[in-house]
């Protein structure tokens, strides 16, 4: 799989995650719970988890900057696509989300969509490179098993 692939696909299962979650923090009235929004970043770990790691196995990509550009792409996509349906939620179906979040202790003043679209922007694309470089400090000096030297067999003919 190509990795342009493995970035959109892990990018829409991230998305997916998040808005799925939302959702069902707002069927479950819990969508006013500031501290359960921050569980997002699970779903953000693993889908940069699940690219770099597929792009190292199925690619056999060993090289850090490569991978650490495939994190950031898959999380920095993600962050896009569900700020996108962010903003159709809060325009469309349901306009006192606003008010929801300015009741919320992470926000003071008065909140706006582009302000607080701006913000999940900052928010997003840095939590996508921190992600991507704590999990590049572990995938650095990780190489597939059907590659490394001690593992290939010698066929003598």
């Amino acid at each position: 799989m190509s990795a342009n692939n493995l970035v959109i696909r892990n990018a829409i299962f991230i998305s997916a995650g998040i808005i799925l979650y939302f959702f069902i923090m707002k069927i479950s009235g819990l969508e006013g719970s500031s501290e359960l929004r921050f569980l997002n970043f699970v779903f953000v770990f693993w889908g940069i988890n699940n690219a770099i790691k597929s792009n190292i196995i199925r690619n056999g990509e060993t090289l850090y900057v490569r991978n650490l550009a495939i994190g950031i792409g898959t999380s920095a996509l993600a962050v896009g696509i569900t700020v996108v349906g962010l903003i159709i939620y809060v325009s469309f179906i349901n306009p006192e989300f606003i008010e929801v979040i300015r009741a919320s202790f992470l926000w003071t003043g008065n909140i706006t969509l582009p302000l607080l679209v701006f913000a999940l922007l900052i928010e997003g694309i840095a939590s996508s490179v921190i992600c991507s470089f704590i999990l590049m400090q572990y995938y650095k000096n990780y190489k597939p098993q059907s590659i490394t030297p001690h593992n290939q067999v010698q066929i003598d003919e």
